[in-house]
């Protein structure tokens, strides 16, 4: 009987030791647990947004010791660019990256520093004082409140020119044109002020559509025209700087709030530097990636009349200020800033 009550005796420390050493090891388990963080996006292969977006992958992992594990889906892999916006609102996937302009329906005062609604960006030094000031941070604010999606930074992407089947040289070129859009109303309504017949089209599908017919044109910045290589199916590309799109680096507020405080401040600071690296390879490439377009066997001209174009889209501006007294406000402050 005693060696029984002994062995009872053993048993129970020797569970006790044990119970022990799983309380103090779980957490040790769960802080070596690997956070996943699914970086998608439709921007092109090669671009310096894709670039940035690698190399941010990188720092994420290397940043945090790998707790957060970082993989980069660019070019559409993981859905189109509609697809990717809800995937990101919904944390299906974490990060990914579009235009203010996404939010018109949700946040028409986001879209309005997206570019909308067409020439509101004077250059891209009117740009930095937008984006990089009290406007770019109400902007993520604004968007955390209403989309559920942070905006850590912006990239970008530069102006946006017309590439199309026939030559485009003025206005009046531009009547009958079926130029591929977005599928959003603003950017509609700006082409048909110009005359040309905008075609909502997934942002892949471009290439397809021009191959088809099925579009006429397509409106984008040099890196993705080259990226995409577009140009092979329409050799026409006219310099028009009608919109420049900024693009948000969008994080799921949910999964960034659930991060330890040091990681939170980690994905923010290391987006900062990025994103400013990725404003200032983008410009300085601009010009050598036209170059390349040119010597691919496209056709580069500026419009003629490109204040013609401005005039057909002023009314724009009012009309688009009709969403909301905010609205109004924040395209008056944008075109305002010095």
């Amino acid at each position: 009987m005693r060696t029984q009550r002994i062995t009872r005796r053993a048993l129970l420390a020797v569970a006790a030791a044990g119970a022990g050493f799983s309380t103090l090891g779980a957490p040790a388990v769960r802080a070596q647990q690997k956070i996943a963080c699914r970086i998608g996006h439709s921007e092109a292969i090669g671009s310096p947004l894709t670039d940035a977006f690698e190399s941010w992958a990188k720092m994420l992992r290397e940043k945090s010791a790998g707790r957060i594990d970082a993989q980069h889906f660019p070019a559409s892999q993981l859905g189109s660019y509609t697809q990717l916006i809800e995937q990101n609102r919904l944390g299906t996937i974490q990060i990914t990256t579009g235009g203010p302009d996404t939010e018109e329906a949700v946040a028409p005062e986001i879209a309005a520093t997206g570019g909308a609604p067409g020439f509101i960006f004077r250059d891209e030094a009117h740009v930095d004082r937008v984006l990089q000031g009290d406007i770019g941070r109400e902007v993520s604010r604004i968007a955390r409140a209403k989309t559920g999606v942070e905006f850590v930074d912006f990239g970008e992407v530069g102006f946006r020119h017309v590439l199309s089947k026939r030559p485009v040289g003025s206005i009046g070129d531009l009547k009958g044109l079926k130029i591929r859009v977005p599928e959003l109303k603003v950017w509609v309504d700006f082409w048909k002020l110009l005359g040309a017949n905008p075609t909502p089209l997934a942002y892949a599908e471009q290439y397809s559509a021009l191959s088809t017919g099925l579009i006429d044109a397509l409106e984008a910045d040099v890196f993705s025209i080259k990226g995409f290589k577009w140009g092979e199916q329409a050799k026409n590309m006219t310099l028009t700087n009608h919109w420049f799109l900024p693009k948000a680096t969008r994080v799921n507020a949910r999964w960034l709030d659930s991060l330890p405080t040091d990681l939170q401040a980690m994905v923010r600071e290391t987006a900062k530097t990025v994103f400013a690296e990725q404003r200032r390879v983008n410009r300085a490439n601009t010009a050598k990636t036209l170059e390349e377009l040119k010597a691919s066997g496209i056709s580069v001209r500026t419009a003629s009349d490109r204040d013609a174009w401005i005039k057909a889209t002023e009314p724009l501006f009012a009309e688009f200020g009709k969403k909301s007294t905010a609205t109004m406000a924040m395209i008056e402050k944008i075109r305002s800033l010095a």
